[in-house]
């Protein structure tokens, strides 16, 4: 149909008295003109009217999907193939085979492009929407979804490719295993990747929230991403780390989500004991002691055992003793047991390590029930500014190396 009309608008040109190759030329401006403003019109027609329709209906539906295909301009994207199909399917009105076949060719690729454009954009909606349901945090489809893109991107280019050259899609195909081994070379990122991406989830390693540390990548914070490609780390000081998605795989990081999920965070720290400043507990450090609320019910308790276990008399190395550093650890747990931030419930333990040339190590194992980092670590500074501050109420030091001003005290 549209070569007749195209064959008509000529022979009428003829007719009228112009030249046949004048008239050729007049009769494709002609049908270019037509089918430029056919083309204008449909494209504003689709634009303006189809999406300002489409949008008013999406806002009245109470569906958010539809809403992400809105914001994603899913519409806009269709709405450009209308022109280009005018165009494409007009072509055949110019009576100049090369420039008909061209401008078909042209509008063919186009909506090639088109269409590659609208599949990502649409995956990309998609991906949206999934992640608005419950289990998306545990189980990402970005990775996956990446690898239809490349498919898609892939045909898209072969038959760009098939349309230029004139070739059939399927020997550009068959002619690329040649290369395969070139293709598996730049594709050796997103082909771990991929692999990687399904262990992941497969195995539940990492998801988006979670808070992991890999110091080899410079990474300790929480996952805002995860792609083919990369996961992407916003550190505590708000930088980004991007980390082969690979390499969560072939090396080691830390998950704290267990931690998170526990309710409790870890406190291990210890201080040191000079072990010179250790000793037993005379009759009066014992009195002053039982003064201490927190000491009082624990030495009452020792002194009746001690009492029972041994008859009066007896010289005082064949007896149980009191010692400072035990009745000062004693005082550390009952300190803890009563601090409100600490989770008592959790493992709960202060502890003396092996001895060293640096003292005796006196180990606090507590959890704390306040996560947040900056809660953490107060409550940390707080129970050992207390701690190294009553050290020497019972007649201990913290062993630390001599400094200068030591050694400028001892000569004067």
């Amino acid at each position: 149909m549209k070569e007749l009309l195209g064959v008509q608008l000529k022979n009428w040109l003829i007719n009228e008295g112009i030249a046949v190759y004048w008239a050729i030329i007049l009769q494709s401006l002609i049908a270019i003109v037509i089918v430029v403003f056919i083309a204008l019109i449909c494209d504003f027609i689709a634009k303006r009217v189809l999406i300002s329709i489409i949008t008013k209906l999406v806002r009245k539906t109470k569906t958010s999907w539809d809403d992400i295909l809105l914001e994603r301009k899913v519409f806009n994207k269709i709405a450009h193939f209308a022109p280009a199909a005018i165009i494409y399917y007009s072509a055949g009105m110019l009576d100049h085979p090369g420039l008909s076949n061209f401008i078909q060719n042209s509008a063919h690729v186009y909506m090639v492009v088109l269409a590659i454009i609208l599949i990502d954009t649409f995956l990309n909606a998609g991906n949206d929407i999934y992640n608005t349901l419950p289990g998306s945090k545990t189980r990402p489809i970005k990775g996956y979804l990446q690898i239809v893109k490349i498919f898609f991107y892939s045909m898209g280019i072969i038959s760009i490719t098939a349309l230029l050259f004139d070739q059939n899609p399927f020997n550009i195909v068959a002619g690329m295993g040649a290369f395969a081994a070139v293709i598996l070379l730049i594709f050796k990122d997103t082909i771990l990747g991929f692999v990687a991406s399904i262990q992941l989830s497969a195995n539940k390693m990492v998801n988006i929230g979670d808070w992991i540390s890999m110091p080899a990548k410079g990474a300790d914070g929480t996952v805002i991403d995860i792609s083919l490609n990369t996961v992407k780390v916003q550190n505590w000081d708000k930088t980004i780390s991007t980390i082969p998605t690979y390499a969560l795989v072939s090396e080691s990081f830390n998950n704290w989500k267990g931690m998170e999920e526990s309710g409790g965070r870890r406190i291990k720290r210890h201080l040191n004991i000079d072990v010179k400043s250790i000793h037993f507990l005379n009759e009066e450090e014992i009195a002053k002691f039982e003064k201490i609320r927190l000491l009082k019910d624990y030495l009452v308790e020792k002194k009746n055992e001690i009492r029972a276990s041994h008859p009066e008399g007896e010289i005082p190395v064949n007896q149980r003793r009191l010692t400072n550093v035990g009745t000062f650890r004693k005082y550390v747990e009952a300190y803890l047991q009563e601090h409100p931030k600490i989770h008592n419930e959790m493992t709960f333990l202060v502890r003396q390590l092996q001895v060293s040339e640096k003292g005796l190590p006196l180990e606090i194992y507590v959890f704390s029930n306040d996560q947040e980092w900056a809660n953490y670590e107060a409550i940390q500074a707080d129970i050992f500014d207390h701690i190294l501050a009553i050290v020497p109420e019972f007649g201990l030091r913290v062993f630390q190396n001599p400094t200068g001003d030591d050694f400028h005290k001892l000569v004067n």
